[in-house]
């Protein structure tokens, strides 16, 4: 069983960054990849970053990009979502996911999921 759970969460004043962090423990595959989505207050859930395991292609939605970074640290089974120039839109809570084979657009394609860190930016 896999178990993947997110820190570095908070309250930031808008422009200021954040590093995220999902820690995976547990079997995984060879080729995987960890996204992470986000959903707002009354919104549905969305694909913010996305890291594959075998040659570390990476993805990021139009809303993010130049601001987020993803990495991966394979010695500590972790991947990181570093927030920049955050904004109010930018609040929600965000979660890391694990599929089997590379990137994927759909959540529903995504097989485990942790529990959430709430990102709230804010003045």
């Amino acid at each position: 069983q896999l178990q993947l759970v997110e820190s570095g969460g908070g309250l930031v004043q808008p422009g200021g960054s954040l590093r995220l962090s999902c820690a995976a423990s547990g079997y995984t595959l060879d080729y995987y990849a960890i996204g992470w989505f986000r959903q707002a207050p009354g919104k549905e859930r969305e694909g913010v970053s996305c890291i594959s395991s075998s040659d570390e292609s990476t993805y990021y939605a139009d809303s993010v990009k130049g601001r987020f970074t993803i990495s991966r640290d394979n010695a500590k089974n972790t991947v990181y979502l570093q927030v920049n120039s955050l904004k109010p839109e930018d609040t929600a809570v965000y979660y890391c996911a694990y599929t089997a084979g590379g990137c994927r657009p759909s959540q529903y394609e995504y097989e485990y999921w942790g529990q959430g860190t709430q990102v709230t930016v804010s003045s």
